[in-house]
């Protein structure tokens, strides 16, 4: 088994230091990320494994960082179609899910969403394909330039009809409907075993808008109960969830939405983080795999 380990940092400077300290670590791909960790820590590990032909590409950033978020989004699937190329693969095809840090992400979040939508057209991802499930929150690398950073996984031998994006139709809308190109989720069959990716989930409902603005209780509630919708779908409930990570806008919301997940989700093994999510309403945000 091979896999990932993401490491949030409380202050970018941490990040050469740990580059050096991580770079020969075996059988893990690792990513660091400017993101402050909720609980005291400076640094914090996520730490996911997987089967060792899964392909993690991590830090993917443009080449020229002169671009706004729009040009460096673009850019960066670019590049990252060439990486996959070189392995007889393509992201339409092969990625599974990818992870986009925006670094303050109120000014450049709709650039970097104009960039994936124009590059997913030139590669026929549409309403009527599919796009990839991911997470776009706000993160920072250590040079102030870099405007988007992504992470992302591709499978070099996934069997062609074994992938089902989840739509969560009864609290969802389609994310086209209001302008973004991503999956809810996605699951597929690997190995004798299923796994469901489900990608930021926020408190909305099916018709795209923010539900209970302002607090933090009632949105968590809301964002747990699209989590099970999802994994519902994908024929997946709260036992097979293995990880999470939950984005917090404020810190101090920290206590409440502890509190409320070790309530509904009693077993879940999650990471609190502060990153601001992509609406400003937005106030908690949850990503989670299940395995089974």
């Amino acid at each position: 088994m091979a896999g990932i380990r993401r490491y949030f940092l409380s202050d970018s400077s941490l990040r050469p230091r740990l580059e050096e300290i991580f770079r020969n670590l075996p059988q893990r791909t690792v990513s660091l990320v400017g993101q402050a960790p909720l609980g005291g820590s400076t640094v914090a590990e996520w730490d996911f494994e997987s089967p060792a032909a899964w392909r993690w590409h991590t830090g993917i950033i443009a080449d020229d960082l002169a671009l706004d978020s729009e040009g460096q989004m673009r850019q960066i699937f670019e590049k990252y179609e060439d990486m996959l190329a070189a392995e007889y693969m393509s992201v339409a095809s092969h990625c599974m899910r990818t992870w986009i840090f925006v670094r303050d992400i109120e000014d450049n979040y709709a650039g970097a969403v104009a960039g994936r939508k124009h590059y997913f057209e030139t590669i026929g991802l549409t309403p009527d394909t599919h796009f990839i499930a991911s997470t776009g929150i706000g993160g920072t690398h250590r040079d102030p330039r870099v405007l988007v950073m992504m992470d992302a996984l591709a499978i070099p031998d996934i069997r062609p009809g074994s992938v089902r994006y989840l739509k969560g139709s009864t609290h969802f809308c389609p994310t086209a409907d209001y302008g973004v190109t991503f999956e809810r989720g996605v699951g597929f069959d690997y190995e004798g075993l299923h796994y469901t990716l489900v990608s930021g989930t926020a408190s909305i409902d099916n018709r795209g808008r923010v539900v209970y603005p302002g607090d933090i209780r009632k949105q968590t509630l809301r964002m747990v109960e699209n989590i099970r919708t999802l994994l519902a779908e994908d024929g997946a409930d709260d036992r097979q969830l293995q990880t999470a990570l939950v984005y917090l806008r404020n810190p101090e919301d920290a206590a409440a939405v502890r509190t409320l997940l070790d309530r509904e989700l009693p077993c879940l093994d999650y990471l609190l983080l502060h990153a601001h999510v992509c609406r400003p309403d937005w106030l908690v945000e949850m990503e989670c795999i299940a395995v089974r």
